[in-house]
Formats: structure tokens, sequence, C-alpha cells
């Protein structure tokens, strides 16, 4: 027993401890990425599957090891089809990292401000008048496609551009807006929808399609409902609904002035609510 020790701690050095400490961090990394995401649930499910197998091993049930192990064979090209959104979302995450600086983190304080004014003067005077809302604002991922299926507008943002995109009648008002950098740069544009089964019932497109962006890039959504004015923020695939002036706010500075890069930071000072009882029809 001591010689195996001796020999274990004698040929144990600094890049074993780089080695385990690497490993570990992106083990951690992992099971951080997918925690609480669609996939979570397929991981415990390739749990169960690997340990299936290693079990039949065990107990000689050759019959179904033979049908696991066939399984797992075409487990790889079935992994990367399953997990596709996950692994672009993860490849585009470690794409940006920390030491790229924030695109909003650039537009100086002053006109950033500035907007943040602008966006919440709109979402209170767009949920006063029941007036359905959809802006996007880019962040690290180039929303280029998405802004292709819309018109490019350019414009300077202010309450009563958004007021005019979004005014019902108005021929870009079925749509989202593109927020990028300090303009306004595309309108009626068509988002993804969300593919999570989660949600509540009620939530219409509009809401399901602000979900659906944020899931396939790092933007982040502001949502006004048409049916009941009730202002909501999609980042990172989730939903904060019931927002008034004051959180909205607060959520827009913690966006354009945190020095922060991480699009899955929790915001401490709302509450995640996924799903609403509120209607939205649209």
């Amino acid at each position: 027993m001591k010689d195996f020790i001796n020999n274990l701690t004698t040929g144990f050095g600094i890049k074993d401890v780089l080695d385990i400490l690497i490993v570990a961090l992106i083990v951690y990394k992992v099971l951080d990425f997918i925690r609480e995401t669609r996939a979570q649930q397929l991981v415990k499910g390739l749990f169960v599957l690997v340990a299936a197998f290693l079990v039949s091993d065990a107990l000689h049930l050759y019959t179904l090891n033979w049908i696991l192990r066939g399984t797992m064979t075409i487990g790889v090209v079935a992994l990367i089809i399953l997990f596709q959104p996950e692994l672009r979302r993860g490849l585009e995450y470690m794409g940006r990292g920390r030491f790229m600086p924030n695109k909003l983190n650039r537009i100086n304080s002053d006109k950033s401000k500035k907007m943040i004014d602008e966006f919440v003067k709109a979402a209170d005077e767009c949920s006063a008048n029941m007036t359905g809302v959809l802006l996007v604002i880019e962040r690290e991922v180039s929303l280029g496609d998405i802004a292709d299926t819309g018109t490019i507008i350019d414009a300077e943002i202010s309450a009563q551009m958004i007021g005019n995109i979004f005014y019902k009648g108005a021929p870009l008002h079925d749509g989202a807006a593109i927020v990028r950098g300090d303009r306004i740069y595309a309108a009626g544009c068509v988002l993804p929808l969300t593919d999570n089964k989660d949600l509540n019932k009620d939530l219409g497109t509009r809401h399901r399609a602000g979900i659906g962006i944020t899931e396939n890039s790092d933007a982040v959504t502001i949502i006004v409902s048409e049916e009941n004015g009730v202002i909501s923020v999609a980042q990172g695939g989730r939903l904060t609904r019931f927002l008034d002036s004051k959180g909205l706010e607060k959520l827009l500075i913690n966006l354009y002035l945190s020095n922060e890069n991480d699009e899955k930071r929790p915001i401490s000072f709302l509450k995640n609510v996924v799903g609403g009882k509120q209607n939205d029809k649209k």
C-alpha cells in the first residue's frame, strides 16, 4: 500500500494538477450551460441509456446489450442532431468570451442613458395604448439574417419612432424591430418561434417569437402585449413578465452600462416568470 501511495505521489506533478483542473472546469461549464434548458432532459436520458448499457453488460443480458450497443454506435450522429441548437449556442457563447468587449458597452454612457429613457417611454406609452411591441436588441451575435426578412430603416432611436413602427395599421407593425448599436436597424422582421413546450398556453405568437430569438442568440427582447399592455423582457430563453417602468429601466441599465458580458447572468432584481396567466393572442 505504501509503495502504491509513493508511486502515485511521485508520478503526480503540476501538469497533472493543471490537467485535472482544466477538465473539472470544462465539466462545470458544460453542466452550468445546459442547466434549466432542454438539453438537461436530453442529458438525463443519455445517462439512463449508458447506465442501462453497463447493467446489461454486467448481468450478461446479451440481447439488450446488443441493442444498446447498436444504439450507442449511431448515438454520436443522433446527439449532434438533437443538440444542434444547444451546440450552436454553446459555440457562440465560447466565441464571444469575456476577452471580447460587449457591443453595447462601446456606446458612451450619455447616449446609452438617452436610449434607455426612450425605450422605457415607448414601452409605457404602448402599454397604455394597448399597442403590441416586439423590439429586439442585438448584442454580440449578429442578427443580419433576421434583419433581411424585414425592411432596413436605420432610424434614430426614439419613443415616437418606436410608436410609429408598431402603430396598428402601420406597414411594419406586424413584425419585430431590430436595434443595432444606437440605431433601429430594421423593422417588420420575422423571428423564429420557441419550441419550449412548457410555456403557458395563453402566450401568443409575439411572446413565443420574442423568446425564440433569445434561444438562438444573445439578444434581449422587449415585448408589450397588444391584448393587455403587459410589458415583458425575454433573455436567454427566459421570459420576465409584468414589468413596470422602473423594472424595465433597471434591466436596460444592467444591459447597457454593466461591464459584464454573460447572457446567462441572473437578474437579481427581477423575478423570472416563464409564462403567465394573462392572454396575448398576438
